[in-house]
C-alpha cells in the first residue's frame, strides 16, 4: 500500500489528476484499451473536471478508455443521486467519450437484473485476463463503506459473484455494487479520503485490526495488483507516520 498525502482536496485532485493521467498512458504503451472503473459521491467531483480540461483533456486517448462503475443507487438516469449522472456531467459528456466505451449500471430494468446483466459484460471484458480492472477509483465513507459494502451487511460476505444488488433499508432504495472479488484481482486501486470526518475511520482501516464487518473499506487487498491512497492532510491527521 502506498499513501499519498496532500495539503487540502484541491491539492489532492490536482495530485491525483497527474497520477492517473500518467499511469494510464504507461498502460496503454503496452495495450489496446484501459479499463477505468470510476467512483459516485462528491469527492471524486473536482478530479473528474480537472480530468476534463487541459493538459488531460488532450493528453489522455480517452476514445482507448472504457468505463465501468463501482455502485450506483437504483435511481433513474435523471435523478441527482445517480451516480452515472454525475460522471457524464462532469466528465465523459465533456470529453467526448464515445458511447459504446461506456458501461453504466442500469437503473431501468431491475436492481437484480442489472447486476446479472453488468456481471455478463465483466466476464466477457475479462475472460482472457488474470486481472480484472486496469483502475478502480474509490471513496470511503465516514462510516469504512467503500462501494455499496456498508458495515454489518450480507454483502460484506460475498465471496464469489462480482455484481451484487440488495434493498438498503437506511436509505429506503436498492445499490447494485460491485464486490470486494472482481475489485480484489484489478492492476491497481486507488482510494480518495478527504476531511477531517475521516480521520479515526481511515486510522481504523489503513492501521487497525482487520475488521471487514466494521471497516468494509479493509476488504479491499488487490491479490497481486497495486493499492494507493490519496488522502488529504485532515483525513491522514490521525495515522501514525
Amino acid at each position: 500500500m502506498e499513501l499519498h498525502i496532500a495539503k487540502n482536496t484541491q491539492e489532492l485532485s490536482e495530485n491525483l489528476a497527474a497520477w492517473i493521467s500518467n499511469y494510464i498512458q504507461e498502460v496503454l504503451q503496452d495495450q489496446d484499451i484501459f479499463t477505468f472503473v470510476l467512483s459516485g459521491g462528491s469527492t471524486p467531483k473536482s478530479l473528474y473536471h480537472l480530468l476534463a480540461k487541459e493538459p488531460y483533456s488532450k493528453m489522455i486517448p480517452w476514445e482507448r478508455i472504457h468505463f465501468f462503475w463501482g455502485d450506483e443507487r437504483a435511481v433513474p438516469f435523471e435523478d441527482d443521486r445517480n451516480n452515472a449522472r454525475m460522471a457524464f456531467e462532469t466528465l465523459l459528456e465533456v470529453v467526448n467519450v464515445p458511447k459504446e466505451n461506456i458501461h453504466v449500471m442500469r437503473t431501468d430494468i431491475k436492481p437484480e437484473e442489472s447486476a446479472a446483466a453488468y456481471e455478463e459484460i465483466l466476464l466477457e471484458y475479462f475472460k482472457d485476463s488474470d486481472t480484472t480492472f486496469d483502475l478502480v477509483l474509490l471513496g470511503m465513507g465516514d462510516d469504512g463503506h467503500t462501494l455499496s459494502l456498508f458495515p454489518g451487511l450480507p454483502i460484506v460476505q460475498e465471496k464469489k459473484a462480482w455484481v451484487s444488488a440488495f434493498w438498503l433499508q437506511a436509505q429506503d432504495m436498492y445499490r447494485i455494487t460491485l464486490t470486494a472479488p472482481v475489485v480484489n484481482q484489478a492492476a491497481c486501486v486507488v482510494f480518495m479520503a478527504t476531511g477531517s470526518g475521516k480521520a479515526i475511520t481511515l486510522k481504523n482501516v489503513i492501521e487497525g485490526t482487520f475488521d471487514a464487518e466494521k471497516f468494509p473499506s479493509q476488504l479491499i487487498r488487490p491479490q497481486d495488483g497495486e493499492l494507493h491512497w490519496f488522502v488529504d492532510e485532515a483525513a491522514a491527521s490521525a495515522l501514525e507516520m
